[in-house]
Formats: C-alpha cells, sequence, structure tokens
C-alpha cells in the first residue's frame, strides 16, 4: 500500500486521480478554504488548512500510516512560471517562488520513498527547479513534459511531470494508445443544451455565462476551429485591428467536437477569454463542462446545497486544477512501480 499526502492540493484533481489508481491518499494541504468542501466530498481525504511554508517533516510524517511506502506529492501554484505571469509582473519578487522550495525542504525533513511534482512546462528553465533537482539527491529520477492528451485529457495541455523513488529506477508508465483519443465530444457532448445566460436546474455548475449583444452576434458568425477572420469586419473588436491582434487567431473562438479543447484556464467561462465557444451552442463552455475537460467526474462535487455560483472564483479553482486523468496516470506509475518491486524482491 501506498499512503500520501497531498500538499497543494486545491479541490482535488491530483488526490481524485492518485485515489482511482489504488493510492491512499491520506490528507491534502492547502491556504484556500474554498477548496475545502469540494476536497472533502469527493476523496476519502482530509482536507488541512495551512500554508506549507509553516509545516515540517514531522508533521507529514505522523499521517502516514506505519509500514508503508510513502509519497509527498504536489503542485505548487504555477503563475510565476508562466509567459503572461511574468511580463505582467516584470522583475517583482514573488514569494510564491518559495513554494518549490518549501516543497524540497518537506522532502528533505520527511524523507518519503516516493516524490511527484507536476507543474507548468515552463519550470524546467528556471533554477528553481534545477535546485528541486539536487535536492533528491539519493532518489531515482524521472521527468518530462508530458503532452496531457496522451493520458485521455481533451485538451492540448503540456505539463511537467516528475516521478522520484528511493526504492528504485522509476519512470512513468506508457499511455493506453486509446486514451489519446480524447475529444471535446468524448468529454462534454451529452450534457443539457444551454443558451447564455442560462444554468442547468439540476446542476447549478452547469452555467452559461451571459453574452453581449454584440459577443452574441460573434459567436453565430463563428465556426468550429475558425477565427475572428471570419466574422464580418463590422464585428470585429478594436485589438484585432491592430497589427498585435493577428497573433491571436483563438480568441472568440469556437471549440471542435472532434478536437481536443485548448488548455483550460481560470478564465475559460468567458467567450472572449480564448477558444472557449462551445462547438455548436451559442455560449462559451460552463463551469461543469470546464470541470469534465479537466476529467473531473461528471458528478464531482464543487458547490453545497443552494450556494451561489461565483465565476471567477469556480474558474480559478477548475482551471488550476491537476487534471485527474494525469493523476490517475501518475499513481498508476507508482503502483505499477513498486508492484514490480515487490515482484523483483
Amino acid at each position: 500500500m501506498i499512503t500520501c499526502v497531498d500538499l497543494f492540493c486545491g479541490v482535488g484533481g491530483l488526490t481524485h486521480g492518485l485515489a482511482k489508481a489504488g493510492i491512499d491518499v491520506v490528507a491534502g494541504f492547502d491556504t484556500d478554504a474554498l477548496c475545502e468542501y469540494a476536497y472533502e466530498s469527493n476523496n476519502d481525504a482530509t482536507f488541512v488548512r495551512e500554508d506549507v511554508g509553516a509545516l515540517v517533516g514531522k508533521d507529514i510524517r505522523a499521517l502516514w500510516d506505519k509500514d508503508t511506502t510513502t509519497l509527498l506529492a504536489g503542485c505548487a501554484p504555477c503563475q510565476p512560471f508562466s509567459t503572461y505571469s511574468r511580463a505582467s509582473r516584470k522583475d517583482k519578487p514573488d514569494e510564491k517562488w518559495e513554494l518549490v522550495r518549501h516543497f524540497s525542504r518537506l522532502v528533505g525533513e520527511a524523507k518519503p520513498d516516493l516524490v511527484t511534482m507536476e507543474n507548468v512546462a515552463q519550470i524546467v528553465r528556471h533554477d528553481v527547479f534545477q535546485e528541486f533537482l539536487e535536492s533528491l539527491a539519493g532518489y531515482s529520477i524521472w521527468h518530462s513534459v508530458v503532452e496531457c492528451r496522451a493520458f485521455g485529457v481533451p485538451q492540448t495541455r503540456k505539463r511537467l511531470v516528475l516521478l522520484a523513488s528511493k526504492l528504485g529506477p522509476i519512470k512513468m508508465s506508457r499511455p493506453n494508445p486509446s486514451a489519446g483519443k480524447a475529444t471535446v465530444a468524448t468529454a462534454i457532448s451529452r450534457l443539457p443544451q444551454l443558451a447564455a445566460g442560462e444554468s442547468d436546474c439540476k446542476d447549478p455548475l452547469h452555467h452559461a455565462c451571459n453574452l453581449s449583444a454584440i459577443n452574441l452576434k460573434r459567436i453565430r458568425a463563428s465556426q468550429p476551429g475558425g477565427t475572428w477572420r471570419d466574422w464580418p469586419v463590422s464585428l470585429r473588436a478594436n485589438c484585432h485591428k491592430q497589427e498585435a491582434g493577428e497573433t491571436y487567431p483563438s480568441v472568440y473562438g469556437r471549440m471542435q467536437w472532434d478536437e481536443p479543447a485548448p488548455t483550460i484556464t481560470t478564465q475559460c467561462f468567458g467567450y472572449g477569454n480564448g477558444r472557449f465557444g462551445h462547438p455548436e451552442q451559442d455560449r462559451a463552455i460552463t463551469l461543469r463542462e470546464a470541470a469534465m475537460l479537466q476529467t473531473f467526474p461528471r458528478r464531482y462535487k464543487f458547490l453545497r446545497a443552494k450556494e451561489k455560483v461565483v465565476f471567477h472564483t469556480m474558474g480559478r479553482l477548475i482551471g488550476n486544477a491537476v487534471p485527474v486523468r494525469l493523476g490517475h496516470a501518475i499513481g498508476r506509475s507508482f503502483v505499477e512501480h513498486v508492484n514490480m518491486l515487490e515482484r523483483d524482491a
């Protein structure tokens, strides 16, 4: 049995995937109290609202079951490493960079048998990632930027995955070839139809944002996979008429049924924030559709009964999550690794 503690757990995407692979996740740590309901309602694990900077190794060791293989998992908030974020922050110091270092420190103090980190692909170019690798002395390490669609996530989403083991050489398990066929259609085509501004009475998370009159005209003039260049000139926004606008053809775009979605972001519920238009309904994708494109199960609970939907809050929690199927692939890699070592012992 593998016993896991999940740092930066959010609403539980990684935890849920690891559990589906057979790993016993006992606790998740996060500073965001808004994650607690979703995390505990869908996972057999305890949510602990605490900053990892305040944790020490013995806090984590106390949570692991005795006589089990121990795993410390985490996805530190990735905004400091994104191109957009770095451009907007310029050279300002960002305390979030320290979260990866705290993760590294906790590995050294808690001394787990296994370690995994998931993050944005750009992190590999930063010194903090090299520091993290150097701190894993004594571990066998595998890391790579993976295309999430290969593991059944219907998005063009690339993420850095790191696996480390004190027990022996380790690597990511090979994906099932059929998993790479995941599309927008396989994820969301069976959900009830909605107009812009409508919500499903049986599922408040299946709620579409309103569209302005001009954006309603724009989406009606849009083709799946097309661009704003398909519109009449009268519908084009001022940004499209500027030279810089030529480099953003997917903004205000529709998804395609038989292709993966773009990377689901924290702003994916807004039609003008990327290619987040529904393939055929005249609206942006709903929060439930975003969650399902992140491979959360259809019935994953994000809201308490009668709790009001706040788009920016839910969009942030869903967009920042680790896709469940990627978490499952990571978990399966560890389970196969431990099983193989036990067979060979």
